[in-house]
C-alpha cells in the first residue's frame, strides 16, 4: 500500500514532526493555511474517523486537544481550526485531524481557502521547533 502519511510515520519520507507518541504522529501541512498548521495521524492505517477503533479514539483525540492547545500557544494564536474530512476532500486516503492556528479576521471565510507555502525550509523548522516546545511545556504543565 502506498500512503504518504504511512511513510511520514515509518520514517521513510521526511515530515516536519511535532508531536509523536504511540497512538499517532502530527506534522506540519507543506501547505499551510497558516504557518503552524499541523495534521495529526493514527500510527496505524484507517482511512476514515469510522475505521478508528474505538478503543483508539480516546488517546488519539486527547492528542488533537493537546495539539490545539499547542498551536494556540506556540504561535500566539487567539484560537484555532480543528478538522477532518472523510473521504471527500480527503487528498490523502489516510485518517488526519487539521489543526490550524487561528486570529480573529485572519481571512478565513467559509472553506474555500486558499493554501500557502513556507516562505523557506527555515521558516518551517522554526515553527516545527516552537510546537514542539509547547508540547513539552504542556506536558510538563499536566
Amino acid at each position: 500500500m502506498n500512503c504518504l502519511f504511512c511513510e511520514i510515520v515509518n520514517g521513510e519520507v521526511g515530515g516536519s514532526i511535532v508531536f509523536e507518541d504511540e497512538v499517532s504522529t502530527a506534522f506540519l501541512d507543506h501547505r499551510p493555511l497558516f504557518p503552524g498548521h499541523c495534521l495529526l495521524v493514527p500510527k496505524k492505517h484507517f482511512e476514515t474517523l469510522t475505521d478508528l477503533p474505538v478503543e483508539l479514539v480516546g488517546p488519539f483525540f486527547q492528542n488533537a486537544q493537546l495539539l490545539a492547545h499547542a498551536v494556540k500557544v506556540a504561535l500566539e494564536a487567539e484560537g484555532s481550526f480543528v478538522a477532518m474530512n472523510n473521504r471527500v476532500s480527503q487528498s490523502v486516503p489516510h485518517l488526519h485531524v487539521h489543526v490550524v492556528p487561528r486570529r480573529r479576521k485572519d481571512g478565513l471565510k467559509g472553506f474555500f481557502w486558499p493554501r500557502n507555502k513556507y516562505a523557506d525550509q527555515v521558516e518551517m523548522q522554526g515553527v516545527q521547533k516552537l510546537i514542539q516546545t509547547a508540547i513539552a511545556t504542556i506536558k510538563k504543565q499536566s
